[in-house]
């Protein structure tokens, strides 16, 4: 077992899931010879073959549909766009027949295939690389959303997600795409979908975030119990279904809760997330729940990235507004 970064675990899954399914295909831009933009098929095509690891043409909508037939017919496509900008062409597919095909045939067709995007800000890419549009396709009936924060849980959660017999939209957080590493096992064992992770026990506060925010929230954790507020940390990993039974077991236990994405914050997954809270956890609360998010407004790169995204510091200010709270 070695240590390996994020977009290395992504790659190794996928060779695993290969390996062992002959019906899992990889297909996309430049996936094959060049191994894809950021290198997660690095290699694939060499070990299983051009019928296997398809470079396409430059149509978005194009290749989302022909994974759209390939699923209904016993295959199970693994779609990878360059950005997550870039897969709006595909909405059509993606929402009107990959996420529709089982309800569509009343359960005599699934649609098993995965689409992987890198998202997210922090690179200093140009317009269209730094979307963190997760809530577009959480709202999507017949689509999971999953999102892995680490490499252990994106080698596991893309397993799973390649052996779910329904579609899954995969984003993949590229600021941490090389960093941190960590050691993962290629047993080829899957992490449970729909399911948050509590990644660091407290008492005092719950924190609330998926993605590379997970890095942001964990530092703040730490500066937080230097001062003798101990936070606990929850991944949501899984953001279509989600599992409010772990945030409101973890909120029941602290009463105070703010959850963390960099996602623009008006119709964003913290909002459902707070909205649940208040349905089903409000006599728990002690205070208000707050959010830490990005702006309504597009990226503004080059130079207003570091202002968009949300810090350690934007944090901090928040979770010690909800301690203040008596």
């Amino acid at each position: 077992m070695s240590e390996i970064t994020l977009v290395e675990a992504v790659c190794m899954a996928l060779a695993r899931a290969m390996a062992e399914d002959e019906t899992v295909l990889v297909l996309g831009e430049d996936v094959g010879i060049d191994g894809g933009v950021f290198r997660a098929t690095d290699g694939l095509i060499s070990r299983f073959g051009a019928d296997r690891v398809m470079d396409t043409p430059l149509s978005e909508s194009l290749f989302a549909g022909l994974a759209v037939g390939l699923g209904a017919q016993g295959f199970r496509p693994v779609v990878e766009y360059q950005f997550m900008g870039f897969i709006y062409p595909a909405i059509d597919q993606i929402v009107n027949h990959a996420g529709r095909l089982r309800n569509r045939t009343r359960g005599r067709l699934t649609c098993p295939m995965v689409i992987r995007a890198p998202y997210g800000g922090g690179i200093h890419a140009p317009e269209h690389h730094s979307e963190s549009m997760e809530a577009l396709f959480a709202h999507v009936p017949g689509i999971r959303v999953v999102i892995p924060s680490s490499p252990a849980r994106a080698y596991g959660l893309l397993l799973a997600a390649i052996r779910d017999p329904d579609p899954v939209v995969f984003l993949e957080p590229k600021r941490i795409y090389r960093a941190p590493k960590e050691e993962v096992a290629d047993d080829g064992a899957a992490m449970p979908l729909d399911q948050c992770f509590t990644v660091r026990e407290g008492r005092d506060v719950t924190l609330v975030a998926w993605g590379a925010m997970i890095v942001e929230t964990l530092v703040a954790a730490e500066t937080l119990a230097a001062e003798g507020v101990e936070a606990e940390v929850i991944d949501v990993a899984t953001l279509k279904p989600l599992d409010m039974a772990t945030i409101l077991s973890s909120v029941e236990r602290t009463g105070r809760c703010a959850i963390v994405h960099e996602a623009p914050q008006s119709g964003g997954v913290g909002a459902e997330i707070a909205a649940g809270l208040a349905d089903r956890g409000l006599v728990n609360l002690l205070a208000p729940v707050q959010r830490v998010t990005g702006y309504d407004t597009v990226m503004p790169l080059p130079r207003l990235e570091t202002y968009y995204m949300p810090t350690e510091e934007r944090i901090l200010r928040t979770v010690r507004r909800v301690l203040a709270y008596a």
